[in-house]
């Protein structure tokens, strides 16, 4: 994996001035993916952690003048192409697993961290997940959430997605999103609100009327835990006369209505919600419900492991390209942890990364 990493960085270009340089490029990026893995959370930890690793990375690359001091992995990220970086991680990260039926969740964080002095300027992240394997395949950086519509379809065409089903929230329920992911031969499940007012209203007025209904076809789950049960009633219609009135929706083939009825055990509090979604998948309430559940992946397995494991909303990195080029490399450290399937949380599996070598090698020789 640790070859496969590499390979695809070579793209990166290093913008130092050539035979001015004491740390190789690759020897860098190496340091800082291993740092990250091992429980380094900072450029100081980094380097600490890796200059207790340089044997062990030496098996990979030479090292010829030791590790790279916190100051100098400051200096370098700031300055890398964080698309030439956002390529190769893509490129990377789509040679690990075929996505054929995996669904791909898209959904934007926000890096509290990288704010500057003025508490303006954070760097807000769109990524890609795969919700089934637990692997974030790709990101694209944009100036706040509402222009997460821009960075969808860039972000979407990184991926190869052929019979992927692709997961977006209402931000990005966009004519152009749904026909670029049907370029791509995927299909998608997007959530409807009242960004698209005349679509949502149709949404609305169908499953208002009882007969509408009644003549879907429904499927129904249950979750239990922590104090609370959920009920998820799902019904779905064949969108043939939406997709009438609405020809600009490419491949619109079903109208979901998800229903979630929640009750808190302690309180005796009971809440009812119901969301609306459109897709090019076949009318099944199955898959569908499936498929937005899934999509919370995101948000439960990638961003909350980012910010409590990792810590990402603390770390103070800022200028320039920095905070996305470490972002991205939390991203392929993510994937490496999640890729191994021995036993234990992925919090101690840093902690057995940085004092086992043996498992490190696991690790990063799979």
């Amino acid at each position: 994996m640790t070859k496969g990493f590499l390979d695809h960085m070579r793209i990166v270009p290093d913008h130092r001035v050539p035979g001015m340089v004491t740390y190789p490029l690759d020897e860098i990026l190496l340091t800082t993916l291993v740092g990250v893995i091992c429980g380094g959370d900072d450029w100081e930890g980094i380097e600490e952690v890796a200059e207790g690793a340089l044997d062990w990375l030496r098996r990979f690359l030479p090292f010829k003048d030791g590790i790279a001091t916190a100051q100098t992995l400051r200096k370098v990220f700031r300055l890398l192409d964080p698309a030439a970086l956002e390529q190769g991680f893509a490129a990377w990260a789509s040679s690990l697993r075929p996505l054929a039926r995996e669904v791909v969740a898209v959904d934007g964080k926000t890096l509290r961290g990288s704010r500057q002095a003025d508490r303006t300027g954070a760097l807000h992240l769109v990524s890609a997940y795969a919700t089934a394997a637990g692997l974030v395949l790709a990101q694209r950086a944009v100036d706040g959430k509402s222009n997460e519509i821009t960075a969808i379809p860039e972000l979407l065409d990184m991926l190869a997605l052929e019979g992927a089903i692709v997961s977006i929230d209402a931000m990005g329920t966009q004519k152009a999103i749904a026909a670029r992911i049907v370029e791509k031969k995927a299909d998608y499940v997007l959530a409807l609100k009242g960004n698209q007012t005349s679509l949502h209203e149709d949404a609305k007025l169908f499953f208002a009327d009882s007969a509408c209904r009644e003549a879907c076809a429904e499927a129904r789950e249950t979750d239990a835990g922590h104090g609370r049960v959920e009920e998820r009633l799902c019904r779905v219609a064949d969108a043939a006369w939406l997709s009438e009135r609405h020809p600009e929706w490419s491949d619109l083939r079903a109208l979901a209505a998800i229903t979630a009825t929640r009750f808190d055990k302690k309180t005796k509090a009971e809440s009812v919600e119901t969301r609306f979604y459109i897709s090019s998948l076949a009318p099944d309430p199955k898959a569908i419900l499936a498929a937005t559940r899934a999509h919370w992946g995101i948000e439960n397995n990638l961003h909350w492991t980012l910010d409590v494991i990792f810590d990402e909303d603390n770390c103070r990195t800022r200028k320039d390209h920095s905070p996305l080029n470490l972002a991205i490399i939390r991203h392929a450290a993510i994937n490496i942890l999640k890729a191994d399937k021995s036993k234990g949380s992925l919090r101690r599996k840093r902690l057995r990364a940085c004092i086992d070598p043996s498992f490190r090698s696991n690790l990063f020789e799979a």
